[in-house]
């Protein structure tokens, strides 16, 4: 059973960055991403990359302000947020999952078998 923990929540004003971090306790999955999900919404796809490949896919928006990275040798996933926006605010999930036929990224949560607990974002104007 994967284990996913997320930190580096906070509550930052518009424009400003964070850096949330997910560390998995293993690597038995092809998929690893981040979901978000504000008060009364669905959860969101954000972005995720597939571990082996070389595939990297985002929301539209966050395309430009939201980067992924990842340490191999720790298992770790980053997810670095720029220009943050109040509209960014919510619960931020990493999800893990697949692998997936020829590496195909899933945008839906369905398409990920394990969850972190999330962290709290806030970006007040």
């Amino acid at each position: 059973q994967v284990q996913l923990v997320e930190s580096g929540g906070g509550s930052v004003l518009s424009g400003d960055s964070l850096r949330l971090s997910c560390t998995a306790s293993e690597r038995t999955f092809g998929t690893i991403g981040w979901f978000r999900q504000a008060p009364g919404k669905a959860r969101e796809f954000v972005g995720a990359f597939t571990w082996i490949g070389t595939g990297q896919y985002y929301a539209d928006s966050v395309k430009g302000r939201f980067i992924i990275s990842r340490d191999n040798a720790k298992n770790l996933v980053y997810l670095q947020m720029n220009s943050l926006k109040p509209e960014d605010t919510g619960l931020y999930y990493c999800a893990a999952g697949g692998p997936h036929p020829e590496d195909t990224i899933m945008v839906v949560p369905s398409g990920y078998d394990y969850w972190g607990q999330g962290t709290q974002v806030t970006v007040s104007s």
